[in-house]
């Protein structure tokens, strides 16, 4: 057993070694002007209603991003993996969302006629796209073709790095996502003297791809009108529509963790009755 605690103990030193020198070998390529890594700025926690092993949604909060996703990020983003009647988890009724996907013309067909046309949407059809296609959305923004946001919260969560990601095995951390679309969306700045972006590049330190990039800040003050008394700010904004995006990624997150507790207190007590029947069966059997 000894022996066993000094491998350990060995291991561990070894990992905290080689973190050290990984640090200090990031530190000198930065002193020395080598490609840095990014993003520059790591995305900042936030406080989510859906965290931990018993979140939940803020259904006030998924429908101000609704909101806020319609009248600024629906102008250049699709969302084609999630469909109008999905937003019955949102709390809305089959006749809000019936007539929340009217709002939108879809192309159908052929008809009779053997030609496409045009009708309101149905709650079954996908969110309409801003573009027909994707060189169209890309001929519209220089060239920069805006992302699907239907698993941005997903596929846009920067690693934590060591030793972060080893606490989030047992905080179940797995926000950020949201947190770097909230950061990417407060992160706007001036660039430093010397690294000033390209024409049409927007500095921002929190982009994981670059330390610029081609979406301007879509977000200010009063922008969006709430009409239940939150506060109309940029970080309110960026908050919900974060919220809502991680909803479009995993609309079945607080359902999962539900049902993820309810098996660990079934399997806690499988566990116990189990033990008091093997101690109850080989009660009478000598030692």
């Amino acid at each position: 057993m000894k022996k066993v605690f000094t491998r350990l103990a060995a291991v561990a030193s070894t990992l905290v070694l080689a973190a050290g020198i990984s640090l200090g070998a990031a530190s000198a390529a930065d002193e020395e002007g080598a490609t840095p890594h990014y993003p520059l700025k790591k995305p900042k926690e936030q406080s989510w209603s859906f965290a931990g092993p018993l979140g939940q949604w803020d259904i006030g909060q998924l429908q101000r991003g609704l909101k806020v996703y319609s009248e600024v990020c629906a102008a250049c983003h699709s969302l084609r993996l999630v469909s109008y009647r999905n937003l019955a988890g949102l709390g809305y009724t089959d006749a809000q969302i019936k007539n929340f996907a009217a709002e939108y013309e879809v192309t159908d067909g052929p008809n009779d006629d053997g030609e496409m046309f045009e009708r309101p949407a149905l709650p079954t059809d996908r969110f309409k796209s801003p573009y027909s296609n994707d060189k169209e959305a890309a001929a519209a923004n220089n060239g920069a073709l805006p992302p699907d946001m239907s698993l941005l919260a997903k596929a846009r969560a920067p690693e934590r790095g060591f030793p972060t990601f080893i606490f989030d095995i047992f905080t179940m951390y797995a926000e950020n996502g949201p947190d770097y679309i909230h950061s990417l969306l407060t992160g706007y700045e001036d660039a430093p003297e010397g690294k000033e972006p390209g024409d049409g590049l927007f500095y921002n330190p929190y982009f994981v791809s670059g330390s610029a990039l081609a979406m301007a800040s879509p977000l200010s003050d009063e922008l969006v009108e709430y009409t239940d008394g939150t506060p109309q700010t940029v970080d309110q904004y960026s908050r919900d529509v974060s919220a809502f995006l991680m909803w479009a990624a995993e609309p079945g997150l607080a359902d999962r963790k539900q049902r993820g507790f309810i098996v660990i207190i079934f399997l806690l007590v499988l566990a116990g009755l189990l033990y008091f029947t093997k101690k109850k069966i080989w009660s009478d059997v000598a030692h």
